[in-house]
């Protein structure tokens, strides 16, 4: 039985806008599922019916085998939820908030403090469980937020944009505990607006455009999909950039490029083609700054199906900056 089984799902509002146009997608017991699109492309409105917070207009959605319409307490019972801003109590401590999450799950009251205790060592906060909320950094409420979604066991985790805004050293020790997760059988849905996260973590991916799933496969059926590499080019500020475009057409497919001096296009021919390229821009009198030839990525395939970058592709990492000691 599928851990999440979507059947023609949609969510209409009041005058007819249809955020989620009647998708289909099934994720396998144990499988991490990256969902990806741009914004108001219906992810987030996705996410919240599966989750129970929005009730479907139409379709059917299965969670761990109960109905997100019909049985939204039993779902319930077996998901776990960590939404991108953390409704953390500031005011409680690690521990107090773990306790608190652990008896409300209804967990046998022998059991919550070995429960929280174990949970918060899990996720590197064990120095930290008697401090207050309020004096953790970004990273660590994060954690902490993941242990509270993981505190009853869930056999489905929701994940919404776990990293965003985090450090790089933060990112990749929570990429490691989705990976730990994963390799213990918990099925996880991750929502994500960076690519490189998705191709690390997720078995599959399914690209959601206005409403549609538009694309679904592993990440490295969908980058061989799209197939072909492409040029990058950089000119100089004074260059004619309409004039450089149509020279470009005869070489390739236009494909959008950053904002400035930058032209971008598809090329069938890789590395071959980058010289009849330049000597064709150099009889024109005009002069590339720099160039690029670029692999397929899922960048390549988000742009294929949906017709622009995620917005957060081109945001560069931020250097890597210790947390305060936990």
């Amino acid at each position: 039985m599928p851990a999440i089984e979507v059947l023609q799902l949609e969510r209409e509002y009041k005058g007819g806008l249809r955020a989620v146009d009647g998708i289909d997608l099934e994720v396998a017991p144990g499988e991490v599922y990256g969902f990806l699109g741009p914004n108001g492309a219906g992810k987030t409105t996705t996410v919240r019916m599966l989750v129970t917070l929005l009730r479907p207009t139409g379709g059917r959605a299965l969670v761990a085998g109960h109905d997100v319409a019909t049985e939204p307490h039993l779902v319930r019972k077996r998901i776990g939820v960590a939404l991108q801003e953390a409704a953390l109590d500031l005011l409680m401590t690690g521990r107090e908030l773990m306790e608190l999450q652990a008896t409300l799950h209804g967990i046998p009251s022998r059991d919550v403090a070995q429960r929280s205790a174990e949970l918060i060592e899990r996720v590197g906060l064990s120095r930290a469980a008697e401090r207050r909320v309020a004096t953790y950094s970004g990273g660590m409420r994060r954690r902490l937020d993941l242990a509270m979604a993981l505190i009853h066991a869930p056999e489905v985790l929701f994940l919404d944009e776990p990293t965003t805004g985090l450090d790089p050293v933060s990112r990749v020790a929570l990429w490691a505990e989705v990976r730990r997760l994963r390799d213990e059988g918990t099925t996880v849905f991750l929502t994500t607006q960076y690519l490189e996260e998705a191709d690390q973590l997720a078995d599959r991916v399914g690209i959601i455009n206005a409403g549609r799933i538009v694309a679904e496969g592993t990440p490295a059926a969908l980058k061989a999909e799209v197939g072909r590499p492409h040029l990058d080019l950089t000119f100089t500020e004074d260059a004619d950039l309409e004039h450089a475009r149509a020279v470009l057409e005869r070489f390739g497919d236009h494909r959008p490029a950053a904002e400035g001096c930058h032209l971008s296009i598809a090329i069938a021919g890789g590395a071959t083609e980058i010289a009849p390229v330049v000597r064709a821009l150099d009889d024109e009198g005009l002069i590339v700054a720099s160039l690029e030839l670029v692999q397929p990525t899922l960048d390549d395939v988000f742009v294929e199906k949906t017709g622009r970058h995620l917005e957060g592709a081109e945001q560069a990492a931020p250097a890597p900056v210790p947390e305060p000691a936990a």
